[in-house]
């Protein structure tokens, strides 16, 4: 059973919980922690990471099981099954997660994996969800020497998924100190610290569970100003694809930069930020900046919060029957939600083309109608997506016609 998976209508409870209380607080004169189109970023990087996992994991789990098998013969001990040693492999997981969290910052290549988590510049519940793709296959090695240990597979992917389960609810600013457990345990405040780009917050609190090992290794810093959340060099897009693909764009920018083949090879093994000295440092990025925004008519936003619930949906229903479906059927899928993802995204940053895009969407949509009804003998829930598909396509052509979208093209 995949903990996380089943785990998603709690994430999408609590995060309703807390927006529903952040929209109280800001009718009382505080400061609104949520932003639809942040949000719906977040939770879309959630989709494409939960979704694209369904191929990663033949990999990065099946490099576990390996290692786990072929060291098995080599092994003069076996583990016992006891309640005290779960509890050993499981901080033994979450020592091996500081350092694969801890070299995710400081390594540029890895950095590419991480750093979705980091591209959103508000904190809320929503951000737990936004994880990049790429993640698991940069930084699987680390997990490595516990299936050389004996660690058995099983017990190691049910210790991970409970340490990224503990991980949701740190993500909030409406959880204040937490007294004595702030010297054990990561809280929303330790967490907070690790997600601020202020220079004294970066790189700082990787922890999963334990604060102890930041507190161990000189990474640990306390909650002092609040933290202005993001990245130094803003992602200035509320497209999940884009923010996946960001990160490589500007990676290979900087590779083509680099004066020799050596400097190349450094670039990708040292830290985010790193030059050689042939072409100086760079220069250090505003801490306080505005927040990257693009306002759509209320109309606009009910509509698109329509269809990415749709798409939602489609997503749930998918994972959560996963083991029906062949490989090729969840690749027909995994590019479905793809293209849903990328011209919700379009539209959410206001492109110019979104029109065209939302045509192309609603095409695909009814492709994938077909795909239901034929491929997959589902009748009714093709008739259903059909339907919705229609209504849809009405709907947004009004929007259009409205004085207002012409105002904001």
């Amino acid at each position: 059973m995949d903990v996380i998976v089943y785990s998603i209508p709690v994430f999408f409870m609590l995060i309703l919980l807390e927006l529903l209380f952040d929209y109280y607080k800001g009718r009382k004169g505080g400061e609104r922690k949520y932003r639809l189109n942040d949000a719906f970023t977040n939770i879309s990087c959630g989709i494409v990471d939960q979704s694209s996992d369904i191929f990663a994991k033949v990999f990065t789990v099946g490099m576990y099981v390996l290692a786990f098998e072929v060291f098995a013969q080599f092994r003069f001990w076996s583990l016992p099954q006891t309640w005290w040693m779960w509890i050993i492999a499981f901080f033994a997981v979450d020592f091996a997660y500081y350092w694969a969290h801890r070299w995710s910052h400081g390594v540029n290549l890895f950095w590419l994996g991480h750093v979705v988590h980091h591209q959103s510049e508000d904190y809320n519940l929503s951000v737990a969800l936004r994880q990049g793709a790429f993640q698991k296959v940069f930084t699987f090695w680390v997990y490595l020497p516990l299936a050389i240990i004996g660690v058995s597979p099983e017990w190691f992917i049910t210790i991970k998924a409970i340490n990224l389960l503990y991980q949701f609810w740190i993500h909030t600013e409406y959880v204040e100190r937490m007294g004595w457990l702030e010297k054990v345990l990561n809280t929303p405040s330790h967490h907070r610290v690790h997600h601020g780009s202020n220079a004294k917050y970066i790189d700082k609190n990787h922890a999963g569970v334990f604060i102890i090992w930041d507190k161990m290794f000189g990474t640990f810093q306390v909650e002092e100003e609040r933290p202005t959340y993001g990245i130094t060099t803003p992602t200035a897009t509320f497209n999940p694809i884009y923010a996946h693909t960001q990160p490589f764009q500007r990676l290979w920018a900087e590779l083509k930069l680099m004066p020799s083949f050596g400097d190349k090879i450094r670039l990708l093994f040292k830290s985010p930020g790193w030059y050689p000295a042939s072409l100086g440092e760079r220069p250090e990025a505003p801490i306080q900046r505005e927040k990257f925004q693009r306002e759509l008519s209320l109309q606009e936003n009910i509509y698109l919060l329509t269809q990415y619930f749709i798409v939602v949906v489609i997503t749930a229903v998918f994972l959560f029957t996963l083991d029906q479906f062949t490989g090729f059927e969840k690749g027909v899928y995994l590019t479905f939600v793809f293209i849903q993802l990328l011209t919700l995204g379009m539209y959410f940053d206001k492109e110019q083309k979104r029109q065209k895009a939302e045509v192309f969407r609603l095409m695909t949509t009814i492709l994938f109608s077909a795909f239901v009804y034929f491929h997959l003998s589902q009748p009714l829930p093709s008739l259903i997506l059909a339907v919705l598909v229609l209504i849809s396509f009405v709907w947004w052509n009004k929007i259009r016609q409205t004085k207002h979208y012409e105002l904001v093209q």
